[in-house]
C-alpha cells in the first residue's frame, strides 16, 4: 500500500504542483518581508516567524502589538491555512482519481480473465465502429483499445465488451492479451505507421496470433505483411465489414451440400443449435465457377421459422425457390461462421445424418467439377 501511495503522489499533475510551489514561495517572501519591516525582526527571526505563522503553530515568542502588525500576522496565518488546504485538496483529489482508475482497471482485467475467448480491436474510428458492430451483433467478446477517451464514452463496458483507454503503440498490454484466448487482433486505425508498429509489437511476443490490419495506402501492404500481419484489408476498397470476415477466417466454414427445399428448416435448426451464424448461401450452376450468392446473415431460429411459414403461405415463392434448386440440382454451399473448429466438427457430424455433404471448404473449381457431373 505504501508503494502504491508513493506512486500515486508522484503522478500529481505538473501544473498543480508548480502552482502550489509558486504560491508557497510567494507567501513565504511576503512573510519574510513583512516580518522584517512591519514586525521589526532581523532576517533569521523573520524567516522563523514566517514559518511558524504560515504553519499556524504560533509559539508566542513574537507577539504583534500594533494594528498593522496584527493585520500582517492575520493575513500571513490565513494565507498559510488556505495554502495548506489547497495543496492538501490537490493531493486528496488526485489520490482519489488515481484510486478510481486503478480500481476500474482491476475490474476490466477481471472481466477479461472471465472471458473464454475474445477479439482485440485497435481503433474506434469510422472503420472501427463498423467492425465493432459486426462483432457485437454476433455476440462476440471484444476488447477495444482507443486512445481518444471521448470516443469510448458512447460504449458501456459489460461482460462481453471491455474498453481500454490506452495508445496501443505505447503500452505492452496488447501483447499480453494477444495470447491463446485471443481469436484475432483487428487493427483499424487510419494511420498505416501506427498499424505497422502495433503489428510488430504483437508479433514479437505472439508468433501464432491471427492479425488483420487496415491499410490506407496500397504501397504499405508489403510492409505490413513483412511485419507479421496475416491479412491486410483496405476498407476504402472493400469496406469495414470485410475486416471482420477476414479476422474470422480460421472460424468460417464453407459447407457444400445437396438437399431439397423441404429440408431447409431442419438444416437451419442444426446450424442455430450449435451457435453458428449462416452468413450466406451460394447456388452452384452446373459447370460454372461463379455461384449465385444470397446473403442471409442470421443465427436466430425465429428467422428460420418465419421463412418456413412464409413459404407455406406463399406457394408461388416456394415454387420459385424449388425451381432454383432444380436448376442447381439441389447443390449449394453454406458460408457459416462459428465460435471455433470444435463446434464446426460437431455441426458437420450432425448435418451428415440429415443431408448429403459434398465437401468442406471447396474451391470454386472443385465445386464446378462436382456440378459438371450433374450435367452428365
Amino acid at each position: 500500500m505504501r508503494k502504491i501511495t508513493i506512486k500515486l503522489l508522484k503522478t500529481l499533475p505538473t501544473k498543480y504542483v508548480t502552482t502550489g510551489i509558486i504560491l508557497i514561495v510567494a507567501l513565504f517572501i511576503y512573510g519574510i518581508v513583512g516580518s522584517y519591516f512591519i514586525m521589526g525582526l532581523n532576517l533569521i527571526d523573520s524567516i522563523y516567524y514566517s514559518v511558524i505563522t504560515m504553519a499556524t503553530v504560533g509559539y508566542g515568542d513574537f507577539t504583534p502589538t500594533t494594528g498593522i502588525q496584527k493585520i500582517f500576522a492575520t493575513t500571513l496565518a490565513l494565507g498559510g491555512v488556505a495554502l495548506l488546504a489547497y495543496v492538501f485538496n490537490i493531493i486528496i483529489t488526485n489520490f482519489q482519481e488515481k484510486m478510481r482508475e486503478y480500481s476500474k482497471g482491476a475490474m476490466k482485467m477481471k472481466a477479461i480473465e472471465n472471458m473464454d475467448d475474445y477479439y482485440i480491436l485497435c481503433g474506434y474510428g469510422r472503420v472501427g465502429k463498423v467492425v465493432f458492430e459486426e462483432l457485437t451483433k454476433r455476440n462476440q467478446n471484444v476488447i477495444l483499445f482507443e486512445k481518444n477517451e471521448e470516443l469510448l464514452e458512447e460504449i458501456e463496458d459489460s461482460d462481453s465488451v471491455v474498453t481500454i483507454h490506452k495508445d496501443a503503440t505505447e503500452d505492452d498490454l496488447i501483447s499480453k492479451l494477444a495470447g491463446e484466448k485471443c481469436r484475432s487482433v483487428i487493427i483499424s486505425t487510419g494511420d498505416d505507421v501506427t498499424n505497422l508498429f502495433i503489428v510488430l509489437t504483437i508479433r514479437e511476443s505472439n508468433p501464432d496470433a491471427w492479425i488483420v490490419s487496415r491499410a490506407s495506402k496500397e504501397e504499405n501492404y508489403s510492409r505490413l505483411r513483412k511485419a507479421g500481419a496475416d491479412k491486410i484489408v483496405s476498407p476504402e476498397l472493400i469496406g469495414g465489414k470485410d475486416l471482420y470476415f477476414e479476422s474470422t477466417r480460421p472460424h468460417i466454414l464453407k459447407l457444400t451440400v445437396r438437399h431439397t427445399v423441404d429440408e431447409l428448416y431442419d438444416e437451419f435448426k442444426i446450424i442455430s443449435k450449435h451457435g453458428c451464424n449462416l452468413e450466406n448461401i451460394q447456388y452452384h450452376l452446373p459447370g460454372i465457377e461463379t455461384p449465385l450468392t444470397r446473403r442471409i446473415n442470421t443465427m436466430d431460429i425465429k428467422d428460420g421459422k418465419q421463412f418456413r411459414d412464409y413459404l407455406e403461405k406463399n406457394t408461388d415463392q416456394k415454387e420459385a425457390i424449388e425451381n432454383l434448386y432444380r436448376i442447381v440440382n439441389n447443390t449449394h454451399s453454406h458460408i457459416i461462421s462459428g465460435p471455433d473448429r470444435a463446434t464446426f466438427r460437431k455441426l458437420i457430424d450432425e448435418l451428415e445424418k440429415h443431408e448429403e455433404i459434398l465437401g468442406i471448404n471447396l474451391t470454386k473449381k472443385e465445386v464446378a467439377e462436382i456440378t459438371k457431373k450433374n450435367i452428365k
